[in-house]
């Protein structure tokens, strides 16, 4: 087999397979085609759209929208939204406009832009969609990520407001928006949504702790530290609050107040790894090798996968003289890195 075909992925296979064969092209009669397309139909909605994609093989897509949309549609289900976009693109502004053809092509198509980072080209398609589908909840998320992807803060601001069902101009809609730009790593963008949410309601929970959490981030320890204090002060039952003011404490070299503040997090929620790795560090600082290595033991415990935890317990280990043990745990923290997420 040909290595660039091998490494396509199994759908891929069949079809370059199938176009190797021209008498499969053939032009198929109208009843059989009609059986075909409701075949195919049929197996997208049994969640089969390899099969989908097999049964449409004999038919030509050219010329034909309603080959294309099912192909476009088998293919967005299979995973290759390249081939969905290449099937789908040329008909959706073809299609009776409003008709269920034309909704199905343009929100796939919406869909397939978005998953392949073509975030401008799935801005209109998924706006389009919600003009019928205004209450579809996980269009609205998508949508408000796209908005993120290309910087329109307002308008993602917005659609998370409708997804849960809050004002659009108020602090908890930059809040929940600003979420959403930490987690797509848009920091600039959730640190100004952020500053907003504190001007309009200065006692809301999360901000300080999420303004703080940035600060962390980009190693402004003493911003940190206030801003997740002022946390602290509105919600002094946050567990993760009081782990990230230790974190920062412990950065510092502020190694006791660290612990203290990483005990109030235990304390608070004691099934929670981050805190007993940080532990770990900071018995390390200490010289504490016996009390850090129990730290690093229970946050394995709790999570076994932590690959940190147990990078952190190999670098305990080795520096005990523990040869072997280090080695087991350096060895786990690299399987653990080459996991596919990891």
């Amino acid at each position: 087999m040909n290595r660039a075909v091998k490494h396509l992925g199994p759908v891929a296979v069949m079809i370059a397979a199938l176009a190797a064969a021209p008498e499969a092209r053939q032009a198929a009669p109208a009843s059989d085609r009609a059986a075909i397309l409701s075949e195919a139909r049929a197996l997208i909605n049994q969640d089969q759209p390899a099969a989908a994609i097999a049964k449409l093989a004999p038919l030509d897509a050219s010329g034909r929208s309603d080959v294309a949309l099912l192909l476009g549609v088998a293919y967005y289900h299979a995973n290759d939204h390249r081939r969905a976009i290449e099937h789908l693109a040329p008909i959706a502004d073809t299609l009776p406009p409003g008709s269920i053809e034309q909704r199905e092509a343009v929100q796939v198509l919406g869909l397939s832009y978005f998953l392949a980072g073509r975030f401008a080209d799935a801005v209109p398609r998924l706006e389009s969609t919600r003009e019928w589908a205004a209450d579809n909840v996980e269009l609205g998320y998508v949508l408000g990520q796209a908005y993120i992807q290309v910087g329109q803060a307002d308008r993602a601001r917005q659609a998370f407001a409708r997804v849960f069902g809050v004002a659009e101009s108020s602090a908890a809609a930059h809040l929940l928006c600003a979420q959403m730009m930490i987690r797509l790593e848009s920091e600039a963008l959730a640190e100004a949504a952020l500053k907003r949410a504190l001007e309009l309601d200065p006692r809301l929970p999360q901000v300080h702790a999420l303004l703080g959490q940035i600060a962390l981030f980009r190693g402004r320890l003493d911003d940190a530290v206030s801003l997740t204090e002022g946390e602290i002060a509105i919600s002094p039952g946050n567990a993760m609050a009081f782990y990230q003011l230790g974190d920062a404490r412990v950065r510092q070299g502020k190694t006791d107040e660290g612990i203290a503040a990483l005990q109030k997090s235990i304390w608070l929620n004691p099934f929670y790894s981050a805190p007993y790795i940080v532990l770990g560090k900071a018995y390390m600082q200490k010289d504490q090798l016996a009390t850090a290595e129990g730290m690093l033991a229970r946050a394995i415990e709790y999570d076994p996968n932590n690959r940190s935890a147990h990078y952190v317990l190999g670098q305990l280990l080795q520096r005990m003289g523990r040869v072997d043990d280090a080695k087991r745990e350096f060895g786990i923290a690299e399987r653990l890195q080459a996991q596919p997420g990891r």
